[in-house]
């Protein structure tokens, strides 16, 4: 759900990125990515808020999700949440934590 520039302008700044399109997962159910990232230890970083939902109700642990609630959801509004958040809290660990990002303020879940 992230334009491919926003990905660009993350692996350009140091951040190991990788996105479900690359890895055959771009069709993939919410479930299925989340549970990826979970067994390779790796942060979602999303728009759906769906996920959301799976880590709150459905999982006991998992890697961390970032919720970016963003509009318009334009590339830039993406980099402006999304960048500085990352920069604030890079040595920070996200695992069992939902985190809502958004122009208004950040709120932090833990979820197990």
């Amino acid at each position: 759900m992230i334009d491919r520039d926003i990905i660009v302008a993350l692996r350009a700044a140091g951040y190991d990125v990788e996105c479900t399109s690359e890895k055959g997962m771009a069709r993939s159910d919410d479930l299925e990515i989340l549970k990826y990232c979970t067994n390779n230890k790796r942060t979602l970083v999303t728009l759906d808020e769906h996920f959301g939902d799976w880590t709150v109700i459905k999982l006991t642990e998992h890697a961390g999700v970032i919720r970016l609630k963003v509009n318009p959801t334009s590339s830039s509004m993406i980099k402006d949440a999304l960048f500085p958040f990352l920069e604030q809290n890079k040595d920070r660990e996200f695992q069992n934590l939902l985190v809502i990002v958004k122009d208004s303020g950040i709120r932090w879940i833990r979820t197990a």
